[in-house]
């Protein structure tokens, strides 16, 4: 029966949004493609999804899987059957067996917004989105997925019905309030924000919401600022960091910035130095390194030519000692080369039967000789079959479980190793610059990904600073989170960037200079050199990522160190630089309190560096000089 046009009207759709069924119970495909709704019937708003048509339904490729055989519950991590999940970013579309229709129309459902007890908004560890939303009986639904972005725009059309109030005990949950004259006073009690004066307070923040915030009320939440706002303004376009939604749910408190009034000050000019071609000079007549600051600082300016690699490279990864002497460094080969074959004959002792009671060291050992034989397979010293460089690539990663068993070998590391065995052509010597570099960054590859997360949150303080309009665009489009950019800071632009270039990248960023960040800069000057091609071009979740998987081996690298370092001495010099950015960059205590970041943010300038080392070049350098 059709129904009456009077009494309907579409108030939202968006295509593309999936309901998973039962996936704790099964390992069968149980995702159904649809669409999400907010329909008004009869004045009554509701939320509704309903399966797409039946015929040629196939879905996208996903950044998550369920292997095969496995129960329990839902796989995270995307899984092509080779690539690791950080290596390749696909939007192509596979095709999948499809839920049959008389199956998937057995799931649609309409939910009165009145009935909505909570939300939950969560996110994949690669930042596909996804809310499960319970009812007031609590009976929860099937999970949401939003394959092609969305969970923004069907909040903000949600906001013209119900108040969502974040629970105080999980930040990721929401509650649903209406949206009637009662509202406010119960945002009030509840947060307990006025002991008196509170409808004046309201007062003078709907009139001058920026002078009120910053004359103490800083504890309005969400749910407050969702209540105060207007209902008809919730329709206008704004920018994606409108409080009245729930935040993303990556943000961390201390994390958002406020950049009204901050102005960046013009970004300097930068050019590169001549890479490091002497090494003797460099040395005392006992072979101690007389300035290693200048060494580091010639690095950085122009990375390393060829010939000097094997030498320099031990000592900015750790192996040798800078003070160290010429017969001291080769008392600790000596010492290294009989501690790294005594971890080696541990694997190499281990026999089969053994193995086969060792799952971890078993499955240790089957991704290593899986990735092996698929990294920098183009390089010379590692293809073709039977290669001896291949045979060193796995000695060194399975003598690397033995040093680290509790990390053990995880996805990336081959892609480290290799140049590192590259440069040296020694198993013992890649073996140690290894460790080095791992202390480095072994907390990317720690299964809580908690440093991944932390770093992708820097990454978004800086790009919100430098450039709001693109950070707020990636948020429209539901890219906020930047995990596009995992892949970069897992492996410090490994694939995307040429083998040679590699080389160099490496050596500039392990001088530490400017700051231990650079790799951050790094990701932000590649964003904004693309922010003409995103923006302009209107791309949606998954364009994004397939624009970014892109530019691969396109990006030329002295243009993008230049710039990184340019950002780097705009940022210091600017004299309303937030204490957030001061923290990724170096320049403040992190540990700083609240109050004395707020206090820094509208009084203090952050360190500036002196003008020989922040502005005009000294004689015969290149660009400035860092401490």
């Amino acid at each position: 029966m059709e129904e009456n046009v009077q009494d309907y009207k579409l108030i939202f759709e968006k295509e593309g949004v999936y309901l998973h069924t039962n996936a704790k119970r099964t390992n069968q495909d149980t995702s159904i493609p649809g669409f999400i709704r907010i329909v008004e019937r009869a004045g009554i708003a509701a939320l509704e999804w309903s399966p797409l048509p039946d015929e040629g339904r196939t879905a996208p490729a996903v950044l998550y899987t369920k292997k095969d055989g496995e129960a329990g519950e839902e796989e995270t991590h995307f899984d092509p059957g080779y690539e690791p999940d950080w290596a390749v970013i696909s939007t192509v579309a596979k095709d999948r067996e499809p839920v049959p229709m008389q199956d998937a129309g057995q799931w649609a459902f309409s939910l009165p917004l009145s009935e909505l007890y909570s939300l939950r908004r969560a996110r994949f560890s690669l930042g596909r989105n996804f809310i499960v939303l319970t009812s007031r009986g609590s009976h929860p639904l099937p999970p949401l997925h939003f394959h092609r972005g969305g969970t923004r725009e069907l909040l903000r059309a949600m906001h013209r019905y119900i108040v969502l109030d974040q629970s105080p005990v999980d930040g990721r949950l929401f509650l649903a309030y209406p949206r009637d004259s009662d509202a406010l006073p119960q945002a009030f009690d509840k947060l307990q924000l006025f002991e008196d004066g509170g409808s004046d307070l309201v007062s003078r923040f709907i009139q001058d919401p920026y002078a009120t915030t910053f004359g103490g009320f800083s504890k309005v939440t969400n749910f407050f600022r969702a209540a105060i706002r207007p209902p008809e303004s919730s329709m206008h376009p704004r920018s994606a960091q409108d409080p009245s939604l729930p935040s993303q749910p990556d943000d961390e408190p201390g994390f958002e910035l406020i950049t009204c009034g901050m102005e960046l000050g013009p970004r300097p000019e930068v050019t590169r130095g001549r890479p490091l071609d002497k090494w003797e000079d460099f040395l005392d007549p006992e072979g101690r390194v007389k300035n290693p600051e200048k060494v580091k600082e010639l690095v950085f300016r122009g990375g390393v030519t060829p010939p000097l690699r094997k030498e320099v490279w031990k000592f900015l990864l750790g192996f040798f000692p800078w003070n160290s002497t010429t017969n001291e460094r080769e008392d600790i080969l000596r010492v290294k080369t009989d501690e790294y074959f005594r971890m080696k004959v541990q694997w190499k002792s281990v026999s089969e039967e053994q193995e086969m009671r060792n799952s971890l060291l078993r499955g240790y050992r089957s991704l290593i000789e899986r990735d092996v034989n698929r990294t920098d397979r183009h390089n010379t010293f590692f293809s073709g079959n039977d290669n001896p460089g291949l045979t060193l690539l796995h000695d060194v990663l399975m003598t690397y479980c033995m040093y680290n068993f509790d990390l053990g070998y995880v996805q990336g590391m081959s892609d480290l190793l290799a140049p590192i065995l590259f440069v040296t052509q020694n198993e013992v010597e890649s073996f140690w610059c290894l460790t080095g570099f791992m202390n480095l960054v072994h907390q990317n590859f720690e299964e809580s990904q908690e440093a991944m997360k932390q770093q992708l949150l820097q990454l978004r303080v800086l790009l919100k600073a430098l450039d709001p309009e693109l950070c707020d665009y990636l948020d429209s489009q539901d890219s906020g989170s930047l995990c596009f950019c995992f892949r970069w800071l897992l492996i410090w632009f490994k694939r995307e960037f040429s083998f040679e270039d590699i080389l160099t990248l490496w050596e500039v960023l392990w001088t530490c200079l400017p700051c231990e960040n650079f790799h951050l800069l790094i990701a932000c000057s590649i964003l904004q050199s693309q922010r003409g091609e995103l923006i302009g071009s209107n791309h949606d979740f998954n364009t994004i990522l397939k624009h970014i998987n892109e530019l691969t081996m396109k990006l030329h690298l002295q243009n993008i160190l230049c710039d990184s370092e340019a950002i780097y001495l705009q940022l210091v010099q600017c004299k309303e630089l937030p204490v957030q950015v001061q923290q990724v960059l170096g320049l403040c205590d992190p540990s700083s309190s609240e109050e004395n970041s707020s206090e820094s943010q509208s009084s203090e300038a952050p360190p500036v560096l002196s003008q020989s080392q922040a502005g005009a070049a000294p004689s015969g350098s290149h660009g400035p000089t860092y401490p």
